[in-house]
């Protein structure tokens, strides 16, 4: 149900960047997701379908995953967060509280769970298009 509230944000902080811009009709809106969030690229794309403002009427929505990289605070090793090597539970419970992949993921090269995450967090536009 996030991926509706998610599709909310996305509209109004993209229907106030246009509002700056000066924008009458959008006609692209890219926009990034992190994989840590671990939406349903599909249910956000009809969220985003459903919600859409006149504004937005004719607005092609691209959603892209941003690969999550991970730095160890310990020795320094940069990494990709691979969702694939946790079990279902594991997956949902980091896709609730993104903050327990300390309990679940370690460095690589020394085993430490004392890590940042550097890249590929959240949700973010990319990119508006319309036409003034």
């Amino acid at each position: 149900m996030h991926e509706w509230a998610l599709a909310e944000a996305v509209i109004k902080a993209a229907s106030e960047i246009a509002e700056k811009e000066k924008l009458v009709e959008v006609s692209e809106v890219k926009i990034k997701i992190g994989a840590l969030q671990q939406v349903e690229r599909e249910i956000l794309q009809f969220a985003l379908s459903q919600l859409r403002t006149d504004k937005f009427k004719k607005a092609k929505f691209r959603v892209t995953r941003a690969k999550t990289t991970l730095k160890c605070r310990m020795c320094g090793c940069t990494w990709l967060f691979k969702k694939e090597k946790f079990d279902a539970a594991t997956a949902e419970a980091i896709h609730f509280i993104p903050e327990v992949a300390h309990s679940y993921i370690r460095c690589p090269r020394c085993r430490s769970p004392d890590f940042e995450i550097i890249g590929g967090r959240g949700i973010w536009l990319e990119n508006i298009k319309g036409a003034r």
